[in-house]
């Protein structure tokens, strides 16, 4: 800086001086010599007076521009750093910063705007316009009367949230602060704002609010408690719904604060409590049916899960309950429990009776039997006794079947496991027509078979010769008298079951009417004399007895036909 100076002063002199000395000169005759020595040192006495002035001033000068100069560098960086800052800022909190020149309605954006809702700079507006046009409609109106009513009453800070329009056409939930600059006159020039992206809170809070509106509305009790069992082996309680009132009788502040071991009592169950305390310790679902004790001491049966909450952190924060009232299921439970129980006496008892009288009923039976054989030898002449005689015999021979039958059905029952084996049908079948044989010879049907030799049916031989012959022997019974009976028999492999199909031309079974009642015992679909009702259940009690299944199809006066399935070895 003083160099600088020196140099200028230098030459002023030097300049001065040779003016100073060429201006003598010119006037050399008019002054003695020593006239033009005095002049000339007054002259550079003058110039070095002035040169030494204007270095000063020089100095001075440099001084104060050094100092305004550094000012400038300490602003300008300072400026530099607030800006720095201000985008450091804005990246770290997402912000999107606006600058609103109200009288000129200029309006520029940071990155904010192209980072979070896409848009590139030649499609950002730069007026106010643009920023309202994007405003979702729904909250045009309500955002503007705001923002102009702030504008109007000179407010300095302000505040709302709304939604904004992206690049893409979605909206996304922004919350927009802004600071409002005034002049010296107080009239507003100028607005800067930062628009905060905050869409995943407004989703949370709806979210929230639904599930909300859902625990405070549904029909289940709902308890929630926090995670600390330092004090309590069940934690202290700090929410319940309506529901839970209703359910137990307790109003909302008796319970907060107090460990769910108020509802508890004599008849509550302690293997279930320590399973509900034992998860509890280890941080796991439970769930647990129970005896609680409404506020009246009232019991009543509760079942309810135990849930740990937990946070994003993975810190267990609370535990969440749901509890519904079953005591009436409880009651049916222990009502069907004792039925169950008074069915299976019963049935002990019938079958115990059934025994009983199959076997005191077969000795007399036997004798009138034996009777009735010996009067068969004996000749009889009088025809009103002989029809008498023939109706007794009849009605006994029907009883001894009837027994036989029923002694079947309780054998079947009590036999659920039976020995079973691979039986050729057709050898099978013809056992049961030589057993047959005076019907057959009577009745003359038509037997279509569509069997093997090789067809085997894995069956008890007893049941399966039984169920063949109930068939027949209905079929027969059954026909039509308009038409000669046809019978057709055939045995298909089907998946893991053999499955053979039994049909007649009879006269059929009303479906319609007895759709539920065929396989039922004692019914009869037909006004025969000799009908009692139990062949077709007995065959499908045989059937079932080893796993099978049995199927009909029927039409009155066309025929009936049963689709039977064998299960395979």
């Amino acid at each position: 800086m003083k160099s600088k100076a020196n140099k200028i002063t230098f030459i002023f002199i030097f300049i001065a001086g040779i003016l100073a000395i060429v201006s003598l000169k010119l006037l050399d005759g008019f002054y003695s010599y020593e006239n033009f020595l005095f002049h000339l040192l007054r002259d550079l006495i003058f110039v070095s007076i002035a040169a030494f002035v204007l270095r000063y001033f020089i100095v001075k000068n440099d001084i104060s521009n050094n100092s305004n100069l550094d000012r400038v560098k300490n602003t300008n960086a300072e400026i530099q750093e607030a800006k720095e800052r201000y985008d450091i800022v804005a990246k770290a909190t997402s912000d999107t910063i606006w600058d609103w020149k109200i009288v000129a309605n200029e309006f520029t954006w940071n990155k904010g705007i192209m980072e979070v809702y896409g848009y590139s700079p030649e499609e950002i507006g730069n007026n106010s316009k643009w920023w309202f046009d994007r405003i979702h409609p729904e909250d045009t109106i309500k955002m503007s009367v705001k923002l102009y009513s702030f504008l109007e009453q000179k407010t300095q800070k302000w505040q709302d949230e709304y939604r904004f329009k992206c690049k893409d056409g979605s909206y996304k939930y922004v919350l927009d602060r802004g600071f409002l600059v005034m002049d010296e006159n107080g009239v507003p020039t100028r607005m800067i704002g930062a628009m905060q992206d905050i869409t995943k809170r407004k989703e949370e809070e709806q979210r929230l609010k639904l599930l909300e509106t859902v625990i405070t509305n549904t029909k289940d009790a709902v308890l929630i408690t926090d995670a600390d069992s330092t004090e309590f082996s069940i934690p202290k309680i700090v929410f319940v719904n309506e529901a839970f009132t209703i359910m137990s009788g307790y109003t909302y502040s008796d319970v907060v604060g107090h460990s769910p071991m108020l509802f508890y009592g004599a008849k509550s169950s302690n293997n279930e409590l320590d399973k509900l305390i034992s998860c509890i310790k280890e941080k796991v679902e439970c769930e647990i049916e129970i005896v609680s004790y409404k506020k009246n001491r009232e019991e009543y049966w509760v079942r309810f899960s135990m849930v740990p909450v937990f946070n994003a952190e993975n810190e267990h924060t609370h535990w969440i309950s749901i509890q519904r009232d079953i005591t009436e299921r409880k009651k049916q439970e222990k009502e069907r429990e004792q039925l169950i129980n008074e069915l299976t006496q019963n049935n002990k008892d019938l079958r115990q009776f059934s025994y009983i009288t199959s076997h005191n009923l077969r000795a007399p039976l036997s004798n009138l039997i034996g009777l009735l054989q010996l009067i068969d030898e004996i000749p009889i002449d009088n025809q009103e006794l002989k029809e008498i005689i023939d109706g007794f015999s009849k009605s006994t021979y029907l009883l001894n079947e009837t027994i036989s039958d029923l002694g079947k059905v309780v054998i079947i029952r009590d036999n659920p496991s039976i020995e079973k084996q691979n039986l050729p049908l057709r050898d099978s079948l013809d056992n049961v027509l030589k057993q047959i044989n005076n019907l057959i010879t009577n009745s003359h049907p038509k037997i279509n078979l569509d069997i093997k030799t090789t067809d085997f049916v894995y069956s008890n031989k007893a049941y399966f010769e039984s169920i063949l012959l109930n068939l027949l022997t209905n079929a027969i019974k059954y026909r039509s008298m308009g038409r000669e009976l046809e019978i057709f028999i055939s045995l298909k492999e089907e998946n893991n079951f053999m499955t053979m199909t039994f049909s007649d031309n009879g006269i059929g079974i009303d479906l319609v009417k007895f759709s539920e009642k065929i396989f039922g015992l004692y019914q009869r679909f037909h006004n025969y004399p000799d009908s009692k009702g139990l062949g077709l259940y007995l065959v499908k009690s045989q059937i079932e007895s080893m796993g099978g299944e049995i199927e009909i199809d029927s039409e009155v006066n066309k025929g009936t036909t049963f689709t039977i399935k064998f299960k395979k070895e």
